[in-house]
C-alpha cells in the first residue's frame, strides 16, 4: 500500500478510506468486524464514520460497533486513523446539534465514549453552520486539541468560500485549521471542480470524496440490471435519465477490461488534490474488489474520453463560465 499525506499534514493515510455508514443498518456487527479486520490486512488504515450513523436502527450505533472492534485490542486502534463527524441532531433538545462550542464539546465526548478511545484523529464538521461564528468554532476545537481529544480538524460539505473563511480565521488565531474536506465528488457530480477543489489546493486540504460511485450507478448499473439486479426507485430514475452516458461508460470499461466501479474510483485518484475516496462496502468481497482501483491507470486519452462522457463544469471558476 502506498500511503499518501492527508492534505498538507504529516499524517499518512491509505488512498482508499473505509466508510462505515452501512455498519449496523445494512451490515451486521460480526460482518462489520470482519470487514475492518480485512481492511487492516489489506493496508487500509483510514476509517470514516459519524456520530449520527446507524440512526435508522439506533443513533450512534455505527460508532459503537467501531468502538467494540477497537476494544478487541490487537493493535486495532493504534493502526487506524479514525475520522468521525459532528453536526446532525442527536436529541430533540436545541443545543445537541450544529457547531456551537457546547455541542462541539458534548458531541466529542459522546463520540469518544462510543468509539472507546481517548482521541479522535480527524474530527470533521459534517456541514457548514451558517449561524455560529468561526471564532467560537475554532476556540472549541483548540480546547479539544489542547486536551488531546482530537488531533486534526476537517470539514465536510463546505463551499469553497467556507473553506477560505475558515482558514483565514484559523490563521488569525495561529491555528492549523482544516486539513481535509469531505465532498460529494464522482464522474456524475463534478461541481466541486469549480471552487471547492481549487480552495483545497490553495489551502493545503486533502479532498475526501464521498459517494464515489454515485450511489452505485457508476458500479455497472446497466450490466447489473441485465442480470436481474434492480436498483431502488430513485436510482432507476437516474439511470433512465443518464442511460446514454452510462452505456458509453460501461462500454469504455469493457473495452479497457476493468470493472466500472474500479474505473470510477481510479478516475478520482487521478484528480489532483484527491486524497482518498470513501468506499462503503457492505461485504468483504466488495472491499476486496475495491483494491483493484488503486492499480488501474488511466492514460491522458482515456481521461479525455471520460471527460467527454461525463463533462465537468469546465474547470475552475471563473474560467469555467467566463474568461
Amino acid at each position: 500500500m502506498d500511503y499518501v499525506h492527508l492534505g498538507r499534514s504529516g499524517l499518512r493515510v491509505s488512498p482508499l478510506c473505509l466508510g462505515t455508514m452501512n455498519f449496523g443498518p445494512l451490515t451486521a456487527e460480526a460482518d462489520s468486524f470482519r470487514i475492518m479486520d480485512r481492511a487492516l490486512e489489506l493496508g487500509i488504515n483510514f476509517f470514516d464514520t459519524a456520530n449520527v450513523y446507524g440512526r435508522s436502527v439506533k443513533l450512534g450505533l455505527t460508532e459503537e460497533i467501531v468502538g467494540r472492534w477497537f476494544a478487541q485490542g490487537g493493535g486495532r486502534r493504534e493502526k487506524v486513523v479514525i475520522a468521525t463527524k459532528l453536526y446532525g441532531s442527536t436529541t430533540e433538545w436545541p443545543n445537541d446539534t450544529f457547531l456551537s462550542a457546547r455541542n462541539i464539546r458534548h458531541a466529542c465526548e459522546a463520540s469518544l465514549r462510543r468509539l472507546q478511545t481517548d482521541h479522535i484523529d480527524l474530527y470533521q464538521m459534517h456541514h457548514i453552520d451558517r449561524e455560529t461564528p468561526f471564532e467560537e468554532i475554532w476556540e472549541a476545537f483548540e480546547v479539544l486539541r489542547q486536551q488531546g481529544k482530537i488531533i486534526y480538524a476537517g470539514s465536510s460539505n463546505f463551499a469553497g468560500w467556507h473553506i477560505a473563511r475558515a482558514q483565514e480565521q484559523a490563521r488569525a488565531r495561529h491555528f492549523m485549521g482544516l486539513v481535509s474536506e469531505q465532498s460529494l465528488y464522482n464522474l456524475m457530480a463534478r461541481q466541486v471542480e469549480l471552487e471547492v477543489l481549487p480552495a483545497c489546493r490553495e489551502y493545503g486540504l486533502g479532498l475526501i470524496p464521498w459517494s464515489p460511485l454515485a450511489s452505485g450507478i457508476l458500479g455497472g448499473a446497466l450490466q447489473k440490471a441485465q442480470e436481474g439486479r434492480r436498483s431502488d426507485q430513485h436510482n432507476q430514475e437516474r439511470i433512465a435519465q443518464h442511460r446514454a452516458q452510462l452505456e458509453a461508460y460501461e462500454e469504455f470499461c469493457r473495452a479497457k477490461g476493468e470493472q466500472p466501479a474500479d474505473v470510477a474510483l481510479a478516475w478520482l485518484l487521478h484528480q489532483e488534490g484527491v486524497t482518498a475516496p470513501i468506499i462503503g462496502p457492505r461485504t468483504q468481497d466488495q472491499l476486496d474488489g475495491a483494491l483493484r482501483s488503486i492499480e488501474v491507470k488511466l492514460s491522458p486519452e482515456e481521461l479525455d474520453r471520460l471527460d467527454k462522457i461525463f463533462p465537468g463544469p469546465g474547470g475552475a471558476a471563473p474560467e469555467a463560465y467566463a474568461w
